[in-house]
């Protein structure tokens, strides 16, 4: 397998009010979004990550604007959490524990999905296109 079949995905989530949105983008390829209530930002950047991971298949890295998402996997975040069963470094409980389990475990099965740090709204356009439609299936709009 060559460096052209990896797939680069962008995902993004935004959240106003407790409504979120989250979206996932390849280039000249396919897309995806969602909305729910109840939610934060950092649970949407999760499950933008997390819907691109099960939609998409063969090696991917997934290039998120999020360090929450990121450092998780580039820091062994999980690996402590595991150990711990599921208390942080503070001693509390694991933030947003039902969408890290199934991605961290995805991940790990898997075993062909890599994370990369992008500075958001700096003028990548898929980034940008990722935030967008992060953003309208947050305000219920197709775009």
């Amino acid at each position: 397998m060559g460096a052209s079949d990896l797939i680069e995905v962008y995902t993004d989530g935004a959240c106003s009010g407790g409504t979120g949105g989250w979206a996932w983008v390849v280039a000249d390829g396919p897309e995806g979004s969602g909305a729910t209530n109840d939610t934060t930002n950092q649970r949407m950047e999760l499950q933008a990550a997390y819907e691109a991971a099960q939609s998409l298949f063969g090696p991917l890295t997934i290039v998120s604007d999020s360090s929450y998402v990121v450092n998780c996997f580039k820091q062994g975040w999980w690996k402590g959490w595991h150990a711990r069963n599921w208390v942080n470094s503070a001693r509390k409980p694991v933030a947003n524990k039902d969408i890290w389990e199934p991605l961290i475990e995805l991940v790990l099965h898997r075993g062909d999905i890599d994370f990369r740090w992008i500075k958001g709204h700096s003028g990548h356009p898929l980034n940008e296109r990722a935030d967008r439609l992060a953003v309208a299936a947050r305000q219920g709009v197709q775009q």
